[in-house]
């Protein structure tokens, strides 16, 4: 085979990669994010209760934005 066809296989094979990498990724976070949602309010209010606490929106709101605000920071 010639030299051209090696290439234009190896780029083709690459591009298949690729694309099916990315499939694979974002079935993956489908699926994580199934199982493991995200924190919202009412899981949280449900956590407070929990440990005792009595949770006021003000409380709420305090600490989805602190969860927020320490997540920002990772980026």
């Amino acid at each position: 085979m010639s030299t051209g066809v090696w290439i234009l296989l190896i780029i083709l094979a690459l591009v298949l990669g690729f694309v099916g990498g990315f499939f694979a990724a974002r079935k993956y976070m489908e699926n994580y994010l199934k199982k493991n949602p995200p924190i919202n309010e009412n899981m949280l209010k449900t956590m407070m209760l929990q440990m005792g606490q009595k949770p006021s929106e003000r409380k709420l709101h305090q600490m989805m934005n602190a969860m927020k605000a320490q997540s920002a920071k990772r980026k």
